[in-house]
């Protein structure tokens, strides 16, 4: 089974594309070693965006696919931040993917 193994030495269960398998693991800490996978180096904007779609999962069960990404983060966080070209300057080419495998939650479907 994958892992991911954080500055502490302490090893978290991951699936084979690096999801949480326990989203129950998640904590910042975890958040940050997921990142530098990605090779994204969390700020606040990114800490903006995650908190969102946590909260979006909370609600919904869901973790937003690209489309729905965009128009949430517009909603929760204005029309400038709402855009694919902002996002993906945070994370990445796929930032649906990025962002939830960062924020512990499972893959977004119809994402691939």
């Amino acid at each position: 089974m994958p892992e991911l193994t954080l500055d502490n030495g302490e090893s978290i269960a991951v699936d084979k594309d690096g999801y949480l398998r326990e989203l129950s693991d998640w904590r910042p800490e975890v958040a940050e070693q997921l990142a530098r996978k990605q090779s994204v180096e969390l700020d606040t904007a990114h800490w903006e965006i995650i908190d969102i779609v946590q909260s979006f999962y909370r609600q919904s069960g869901l973790s937003p696919a690209n489309r729905a990404l965009v128009k949430l983060v517009a909603r929760e966080a204005g029309a400038e931040k709402g855009r694919s070209v902002y996002l993906m300057k945070l994370f990445g080419g796929k930032p649906a993917l990025t962002v939830s495998l960062i924020a512990g939650l499972p893959r977004p479907p119809n994402c691939f």
